[in-house]
């Protein structure tokens, strides 16, 4: 049965080619509930059977996904803010809290960002909070589309090397995102580390 599912997205991404994987990618970066799991191996699996570029795959799922970040951070600034300081308070957000938010993010966006696309969950809302701090448009899509292609390429590499046998893949897929996690969290408590150490640093100078 697995197999049989697997067969039929890949000769789906077969059918869908570059476009499909651009606008399914960019579905996936924004809010709604679709899985990058379903478009980016079978388009790698695809290219193992030479009816697409392993490559462009690639190049194809950071643009979607920079796409739907994009659609993400703007609707965050046109509508996020008023609506958050008009309606917050149905939804336990008081201004303070959502100023102090704001705050955070203006401050550790980079991080927050590219930790962010690589969170299963976390990488579709990533880009609001990012929009409604109003991050710096080049910093937002340099980590957004360094966090994506992380996640894009090992995906597709999975897809090309393990297309033929879904069972292993899903298995592999399953440790590589534990150890994806693990790893972003010591990069987490590194940066906080730093950070910390950069402050009285910063006091210091500034007397």
């Amino acid at each position: 049965m697995l197999d049989s599912i697997w067969q039929w997205l890949t000769d789906t991404m077969s059918a869908f080619g570059y476009p499909g994987v651009i606008g399914l990618m960019a579905l996936e970066s924004s809010f709604f509930p679709f899985p990058s799991e379903v478009v980016v191996p079978p388009a790698g699996a695809a290219a193992r059977e030479g009816e697409l570029s392993l490559t462009l795959v690639i190049v194809a799922g950071i643009a979607g996904s920079l796409i739907g970040a994009l659609f993400n951070y703007w609707l965050a600034v046109k509508v996020g803010r008023p609506f958050l300081l008009k309606y917050g308070k149905y939804f336990f957000v008081k201004e303070k809290t959502f100023t102090k938010s704001e705050e955070f993010f203006r401050k550790h966006g980079e991080i927050g960002t590219f930790i962010g696309r690589l969170v299963p969950g976390v990488r579709q809302i990533i880009s609001f909070p990012a929009g409604l701090a109003r991050m710096n448009m080049g910093r937002f899509l340099f980590f957004t589309a360094l966090g994506s292609g992380i996640w894009v390429t090992i995906l597709a590499l999975l897809g090309f090397y393990l297309g033929k046998d879904p069972e292993l893949f899903k298995g592999k897929l399953g440790q590589i995102t534990l150890i994806v996690l693990a790893s972003l969290a010591v990069i987490l408590i590194v940066y906080v580390i730093v950070h910390r150490m950069r402050r009285p640093a910063a006091a210091e100078a500034e007397k």
